[in-house]
């Protein structure tokens, strides 16, 4: 799976407090994800935060030449 830092997932599940959507901080052996709903940053390892991801949302990066 194609992470970057700053983007957006969506979990299977939510937060304790009710939101979906997560931001990328880290992504290596184990990623870094921030809850946009509380701002709580949570760690844990690539496979079992792969296997919870729905869907990543990417903003579009537009090339500046």
């Amino acid at each position: 799976m194609d992470l970057r830092l700053n983007d957006l997932v969506e979990m299977k599940k939510p937060h304790p407090c009710g939101s979906m959507e997560f931001t990328v901080l880290r992504s290596g052996m184990d990623f870094k994800i921030r809850c946009n709903g509380c701002g709580r940053e949570v760690m844990g390892p690539r496979l079992k935060c792969e296997k919870n991801i729905k869907k990543i949302i990417r903003k579009e990066e537009e090339d500046t030449l």
